[in-house]
């Protein structure tokens, strides 16, 4: 039979996921001759010359048994005629020319079970090696320092391979065939304990010893893949108090990392959804209930009725609890309020020195910060809150591909930049809030690495339309530098966008709910209904306008909020002073905030973050926000298993739903006495109000306009009562829902919306 030759281009995440190994598996076992060798773009250059028969078989595996980690984006095949060039079939060093743009670099995945099983078996070479990874596990990201994704373009470059390493990674029928991490105790990064001083502490085993100071009571610093945990126990509240103080986290939950499933079962509820997140390779921390024989500590998630729970990632997290007596530490990103998460050791000593006891070290450098991804399950849905470590730089795919390259810069708060190039969207890891220096050369370095990585030149920089954000300065900054525009984006106009990208809608009536949102008004929005196509955006509906006295403080004491809504009634002043005591000024606090809204100075707002702040208020659930939706997250929490006790039908007009009748009712109730059962039903009740509210709004205005998609997105997407009611209503009236699930619809997931109108306007 005449052999023919094939030249094959295969894109999408195939390099670092053992994609050319096993490529040369498949390839020799039928028999075909050639190469495989990764290019410069991280993509995958395969060239096999055969019979025809065993080359459409070769395809043919390429595609059904590829690697686990491996994504197959594109594949471009050509046929030639063979010239029987080659005598047998090689991997070739990595390519140097540098060809299309748009590398897929792959994320961190969590340790394996063959790897797991090495670990713990007494008689394997890696038995207890806390850096133990093969091809199918193991950093990528956060080591990777460019493209192609070889050794020496990582932090491994610094561990040369010893002899018996060196023979596993040349050897095509082993695990660790080119596997770019491959190490071992001789030849790999060491770990090693020290006090918060960096004093060594002598002793031959450093996690052994580590965890034995956890069950102790200590805290401990845990130098990861992406950054630094803070870790403690989760049965002792001495420790977590303290941690508390030193963080400056009065009531903002800690995440937590637990020995296996079993565990987790003890103290939470695990369906199959959430259970499918917790042992997937991302290794998320997954928002689960706590179950009614709940046991850890109360303080490590003070007023809610979930708490956030991962699976040990590495070999290192796992060798720590199988040593302790604690069945889950307290895992918390290891950093300053407001500033990024910790990766250097010398930095740690400066940075976090006074909020731990001991550090547990190892000597890899961490080239790429990445806090841990959070992940809940909203009525079904997978609702990212955070999307960073396991997920983050791989690409969103879009249905739509777009002529343009797009830099998005997000907004203020739980920001992330978007690279959007033909029909990948690139986000980049969790930045934070943009509150300090360190976070915004962190959202600098975060941005150009990743356009390092993918070899991306902007032609447009998007950015939020509230003109004082640092991240609208770096906007400009970015166009005068590249001499391109830069493009200001309503908030919520960029939350709706975010959903249609995500499903390739050319049209939506989008519910857009948040804390705030600049408005083209000049108003704080954030209970907005939008009409929303690849045009722009029409302001359609909202919810009520109401004053916020003493602007910024009144997000921060809700009880302000509360006066704002119920000023101009009789109950305003009798409930005010009636609960003065729990604002910091006490009664003078009172009467400033009554002169405040009797001037009628103050900016107004149509959030629905606002209203649960106020209605938290109200019922003595949340006096101050001492995190980002303390109060919205807490009134939820209290809202279980509650009733609609206020019945109240929404009062909508002018397509303006009216929110101050609803808080008035609860007030007045307020005022005459509250037991537990009344909290948890008017908690309900108020939830209901808006999301039945919300949704016939939407309704209202999607019959009108003749559009049948609506969709809902914002922070207040997370609340699950909510998200629930106006499912199921849109749903049951025949229309279709949407909402995020591969970005967040928090504003984590804000520059994907930005980078999508940002790209459709500019054509």
């Amino acid at each position: 039979m005449k052999n023919i030759r094939a030249e094959i281009r295969v894109s999408g995440i195939v390099q670092g996921v053992g994609f050319r190994p096993f490529v040369y598996r498949i390839a020799v076992n039928r028999g075909l001759k050639g190469f495989v060798q990764n290019l410069k773009d991280a993509s995958v250059r395969i060239i096999v010359e055969g019979p025809e028969s065993d080359i459409k078989s070769f395809l043919e595996a390429l595609v059904k048994e590829k690697p686990p980690l491996a994504r197959i984006t594109k594949s471009d095949v050509s046929y030639l005629e063979s010239n029987n060039e080659f005598v047998e079939f090689k991997i070739l060093e990595s390519s140097k020319q540098s060809l299309v743009a748009g590398s897929v670099i792959p994320a961190d995945v969590a340790i394996c079970d063959d790897c797991v099983r090495e670990l713990l078996d007494p008689v394997d070479r890696r038995f207890g090696y806390f850096f133990i990874t093969c091809t199918n596990c193991g950093p990528r990201f956060t080591i990777i320092l460019d493209t192609p994704y070889d050794r020496q373009n990582t932090s491994m470059r610094d561990f040369p391979m010893c002899e018996v390493c060196i023979s596993e990674y040349e050897d095509p029928l082993n695990r660790r065939f080119h596997a770019q991490t491959i190490a071992c105790s001789k030849c790999g990064p060491k770990v090693y304990l020290t006090t918060n001083d960096g004093e060594l502490v002598t002793c031959k085993e450093p996690i052994k010893e580590a965890a034995k100071l956890i069950d102790e009571g200590y805290i401990v610093a845990i130098k990861g893949n992406g950054g630094f945990h803070v870790a403690t126990a989760t049965t002792i509240s001495e420790p977590i108090i303290r941690l508390r103080k030193a963080k400056h986290r009065r009531q903002k939950p800690f995440a937590i990392m637990a020995k296996d499933l079993k565990t987790i079962r003890s103290f939470a509820i695990v369906s199959e959804q959430e259970e499918e997140l917790l042992t997937s390779l991302a290794r998320p921390i997954v928002l689960l209930r706590k179950s009614e024989d709940y046991y850890l500590s109360k303080e490590i998630a003070p007023g809610l009725h979930n708490i956030g729970v991962m699976l040990p990632y590495t070999g290192l997290h796992l060798l720590l609890l199988l040593n302790s007596k604690e069945p889950a530490y307290v895992m918390t990103s290891a950093n300053p309020s407001g500033e990024p998460i910790v990766i250097q050791n010398q930095e740690a000593y400066v940075r976090i020195k006074r909020d731990v006891d001991y550090m547990l070290l190892h000597d890899r450098e961490i080239v790429n910060r990445c806090d841990d991804s959070v992940v809940r399950v909203v009525d079904g849905s997978i609702s990212f809150i955070r999307r960073s470590r396991g997920y983050a730089p791989e690409p969103i795919i879009l249905s739509y591909e777009y002529n343009k390259n797009i830099f998005a810069l997000g907004g203020e708060l739980n920001v992330t930049a978007c690279i959007l190039m033909g029909d990948k969207a690139f986000l980049t890891q969790h930045i934070g809030d943009i509150e300090c220096v360190e976070t915004y050369e962190f959202l600098k370095s975060a941005i150009h690495h990743l356009a390092k990585l993918t070899r991306a030149q902007p032609e447009v920089i998007a950015h939020d339309l509230h003109p004082s954000f640092h991240t609208t300065r770096l906007a400009e900054e970015l166009a005068e530098k590249f001499k391109i525009p830069a493009l200001p984006v309503q908030h919520h106009h960029a939350h709706v966008a975010s959903v249609m990208a995500e499903y390739g809608l050319e049209e939506v009536i989008g519910i857009a709910c948040d804390g705030f949102g600049y408005g083209s008004d000049g108003l704080a929005w954030g209970g907005e209904v939008l009409l929303c196509d690849d045009n722009g955006y029409r302001r359609m509906g909202h919810l009520e306008n109401h004053p916020m006295p003493g602007g910024d403080l009144a997000t921060k004491y809700p009880i302000r909020m509360a006066a704002g809504i119920l000023f101009g009634s009789n109950l305003c002043e009798e409930w005010l002073f009636l609960n003065a005591d729990k604002l910091p000024r006490g009664r003078y606090e009172a009467e400033l905030i009554l002169k405040q809204l009797k001037n009628g100075k103050n900016i107004k707002t149509s959030s629905v973050g606002r209203i649960l702040d106020s209605v938290a208020a109200i019922l003595g659930i949340c006096y101050e926000r001492t995190y980002e939706g303390e109060p919205p997250m807490k009134l939820e929490s209290a809202a279980i298993g509650g009733s609609d006790i206020l019945r109240l039908k929404p009062e909508i007009k002018g397509r303006v739903l009216n929110t101050k009748c609803l808080v008035e009712s609860i007030a007045e109730i307020a005022i005459k006495g509250l037991d537990p059962k009344k909290v948890r039903d008017l908690a309900f009740s108020a939830q209901n109000y808006l999301a039945v509210g919300l949704a016939e709004l939407a309704l209202e205005i999607a019959i009108s306009e003749g559009v049948k998609n609506i969709a809902f997105t914002g922070g207040v997407a997370y609340n699950e009562q909510i998200m629930a009611t106006v499912r199921r209503i849109v749903e049951v009236r025949g229309f279709r829902f949407y909402t995020n699930t591969r970005a967040p619809p928090g504003d984590g997931g804000l520059s994907l919306g930005q980078a999508a109108i940002a790209a459709k306007l500019s054509n």
